[in-house]
């Protein structure tokens, strides 16, 4: 069977006007294709992260994931930074940091400063801080005692058993006149350091302190703020806490870390940043009335970290 005859070339050249016309068509293309490029991630909008690239996945450890703020931050950190932010809570203080080292999670906020120098110091790690959120007041709880002075002789006073709230919630004994500590206190004292008191100490793991003081086991309890609202503990049972506006909370100031490696990561900075949008601010102050926001830079934060870092060192020699 023969093959099918193809069709003659055509003779003779192509119309000039039809060549202008295709490349008109071309050209229009080309334009099109740019201007939707520049559309969809020029302003940061819809397909742009922090650093231009496509849609993330950022996976934040936490440990009051519960509260509404959340809700507000992540929905904005969707809208303005195409960010999908997986929130991880932990409900105990000592998981989210080797969560962080092991790639668990992509950055935590939980801790101020002070916590942070000490578990690079013990853990010898170097996570970074790079934002910051607030100042909370580490206040002591009663429910059935309207001041310090009115707790008992011996009454027992639960405070947390981690070695920097240890020392926080400490000194906040020593300013309600419930004891004294060796050389006045600083942020590395421990239960070795009472030299006098008026009640029974008692060191439990942080997230039990409030238990501990609703089921009547002790009088009193230093609970840090995110048990504090997690367990519904009113602002009108405090009877003593810190002043976190004051000079010296520098330290406590809680923050956004990170690994060493991802310090200068533009997403990473952004949702750090985010925390200080307005939205964010007010939710937030609705969630935690009593704590004192802060917006301190990256630098600043890690040179805090770096001086704790060294007192932290030399209390432990």
């Amino acid at each position: 069977m023969s093959a099918p005859a193809l069709p003659q070339k055509p003779k003779g050249k192509r119309p000039i006007g039809w060549i202008v016309a295709a490349a008109v068509v071309v050209v229009a293309i080309v334009v099109a294709v740019i201007v939707g490029a520049v559309r969809a991630g020029g302003d940061g909008g819809a397909g742009a992260t922090a650093d231009g690239g496509a849609a993330k996945t950022v996976k934040i450890g936490v440990a009051d994931k519960a509260l509404p703020y959340w809700k507000t931050y992540t929905k904005l950190a969707k809208e303005k930074l195409n960010v999908t932010v997986q929130l991880v809570n932990f409900s105990d203080y000592s998981l989210p940091n080797p969560a962080l080292k092991d790639g668990q999670v992509d950055i935590n906020q939980f801790q101020h400063i002070q916590y942070l120098a000490d578990y690079n110091v013990t853990s010898d790690d170097d996570l970074q801080p790079i934002g910051s959120t607030a100042v909370y007041p580490l206040p002591l709880y009663a429910t059935k005692y309207d001041s310090a002075s009115a707790l008992p002789a011996d009454a027992k006073v639960a405070i947390p058993n981690d070695a920097i709230n240890q020392a926080r919630a400490l000194l906040v004994l020593q300013d309600a006149k419930l004891l004294t500590l060796k050389n006045g206190g600083t942020a590395f004292s421990t239960t070795a350091d009472i030299e006098t008191h008026k009640v029974d100490v008692q060191t439990l793991d942080a997230s039990q302190t409030a238990n501990a003081l609703q089921q009547g086991s002790v009088a009193a309890a230093v609970v840090n703020n995110n048990f504090a609202t997690a367990a519904g503990l009113p602002v009108k049972d405090v009877i003593s806490k810190d002043d976190p506006s004051s000079a010296s909370a520098a330290p406590y100031v809680n923050v956004f870390a990170v690994r060493k490696a991802d310090e200068d990561d533009t997403t990473y900075l952004a949702l750090a940043k985010l925390f200080q949008d307005s939205a964010v601010q007010k939710a937030f102050k609705e969630d935690y009335p009593q704590a004192v926001a802060r917006n301190v830079s990256a630098s600043q934060l890690q040179s805090e970290l770096a001086t704790v870092e060294q007192d932290a060192k030399a209390a432990k020699q």
